[in-house]
């Protein structure tokens, strides 16, 4: 029986790029990108969480094993969803953009089973409620989407995996189809993070 092989096995992406060293944060901005010296990022993650650079958030996991992967990786956190300009802060990626609500599905996060709304949100600065939109999910794949034509969007977490077949809406009381063409994106990955 074969054996899987060592995921840091595999060559590095961007193995020409010399002083390509890990980032002391993954950049939020464009100034932090420029300290860095990057002139773009390879992959830029919308989550709905605030950013903290730790093991329980599944956003600043996946970001720092791509990046250990030698890929740059870019973080937007809590965007402005009401435009797609949040979405152009660090510029237009080079490979996609990695879409995730954050570490509670958005609408758990905002109402509670009776359908009253939460008071905050455990996973923002302040537990100010009211940061990220009702299925933030779809809401920032169409976002990326507007902000960049052609950019393929990838869309995983804990919403895109429970919304990824055709389920029953507690929320709107519907069956509702799967997050897949509801948001536009390209690709949805099942898991946590």
């Amino acid at each position: 029986m074969l054996s899987p092989k060592n995921l840091h096995a595999y060559p590095k992406f961007w193995p020409h790029k010399k002083g390509l060293v890990p980032a002391p944060l993954l950049p939020m901005s464009r100034k932090e990108m420029d300290e860095l010296g990057w002139d773009c990022c390879d992959i830029i993650i919308v989550t709905g969480d605030a950013y903290v650079d730790h093991p329980s958030f599944g956003m600043a996991i996946i970001g720092r094993l791509l990046e250990s992967q030698g890929f740059r990786v870019g973080i937007i956190s809590q965007p402005d969803w009401h435009s797609a300009d949040a979405f152009r802060q660090l510029g237009k990626p080079s490979l996609f953009f990695a879409v995730a609500s954050g570490n509670m599905d958005s609408m758990v996060n905002h109402y509670t089973a009776e359908k009253r709304p939460r008071s905050d949100d455990a996973y923002t600065a302040g537990a100010m409620s009211g940061k990220r939109p009702d299925r933030a999910t779809t809401v920032y794949t169409q976002r990326a989407k507007e902000a960049y034509k052609g950019i393929p969007v990838i869309i995983g977490g804990i919403e895109a995996s429970l919304r990824r077949i055709a389920q029953y809406d507690h929320w709107s009381q519907t069956i509702r189809r799967s997050i897949l063409p509801d948001s536009k994106a390209d690709l949805l990955l099942f898991g946590n993070a």
